[in-house]
């Protein structure tokens, strides 16, 4: 309230300032009085914008957030299964100042008595899927006065992926094993129970954040038996098996045995057609020889 009064004290002395040097230039040159007065009440409207402006922006620059009481951008260490709230609060405000939370980048409801200076959200429960997960709180009438909390949501290695069918020799395959893990997990392939040991020419390892890949060229029969994928971090350990079986090379079509089938079906079909019309010939020469006896 002080420094409105201080503001309004400032206009007015500008103004009777702006009005005295407006009378002292009419007493000069006489005939100008009106403009001068349009200059005088001109000058007052920019200066009273000038003032104006100067007090939004110290009443802006006053306002922060807090999200749990932390008034900075930060990340909030969490577990799956756990309930986690988060509580955003305005301070330094001089008026009602309503809230936005934000999901990344998707606005979230809130109801009615939890958006005005201060509102909280709560995630129930935590899941896997929510690492990562940003929520911004911000002023509804100013989105630049805004705070951050990232989840960093922690779980053991989990691994997932498909038994690969056996392959025809000569041909690639590829082992995929799809993990999650938070902390990433080192990762690691074995064969037959030991460490697989790569050769440069025909094995390669893709890696990312959630797939870990042993990709086999030329495959021989040497390949085949039993692999496995291991995830280990600090918070435990997680293995995927893999049991490969590699061919004595590409299956050829059984031509031969396609078309002696075809032939066994089509005489087969040839035979019921002759039996049935050996009973028709004979039911019709049956009746021939009634009719005749009728006749006689």
């Amino acid at each position: 309230m002080s420094l409105l009064i201080v503001l309004d004290h400032l206009a007015t002395s500008s103004t009777i300032t702006i009005n005295h040097v407006s009378a002292f230039g009419s007493r000069r040159e006489k005939g100008n009085k009106d403009l001068d007065q349009n200059t005088s009440q001109m000058a007052s409207r920019v200066i009273l914008g000038f003032l104006a402006i100067k007090l939004l922006l110290y009443i802006t620059a006053g306002v922060e957030l807090t999200i749990n009481n932390n008034d900075t951008d930060h990340t909030l260490q969490t577990e799956p299964g756990l309930s986690q709230s988060l509580w955003c609060a305005v301070r330094n405000h001089s008026r009602e100042e309503e809230l936005v939370w934000l999901r990344q980048d998707e606005t979230v409801d809130l109801k009615d008595g939890n958006r005005v200076n201060a509102s909280s959200i709560c995630i129930s429960p935590v899941s896997k899927e929510d690492n990562g997960v940003s929520f911004t709180c911000k002023l509804a009438r100013d989105g630049s006065i805004q705070i951050t909390v990232v989840l960093d949501v922690i779980f053991p290695p989990s691994l997932s992926g498909e038994n690969h069918p056996s392959v025809p020799e000569g041909d690639d395959v590829t082992l995929s094993c799809h993990v999650k893990a938070n902390p990433p997990a080192r990762m690691v392939w074995y064969k037959d129970n030991n460490t697989l040991v790569l050769e440069p020419a025909r094995f390669q390892i893709f890696q990312s954040s959630d797939l870990f890949q042993l990709i086999i060229k030329k495959a021989q029969d040497s390949d085949g038996g039993a692999y496995m994928c291991e995830a280990s971090s600090a918070l435990g350990t997680a293995t995927r098996n893999f049991h490969l079986t590699v061919g004595a090379g590409k299956l050829a079509f059984p031509t031969e045995a396609v078309i002696a089938a075809a032939v066994v079906g089509v005489l087969t079909i040839l035979f019921a057609i002759v039996a049935r019309l050996e009973a028709i010939l004979k039911c019709f020469r049956k009746a021939r020889r009634s009719s005749s006896n009728t006749a006689l």
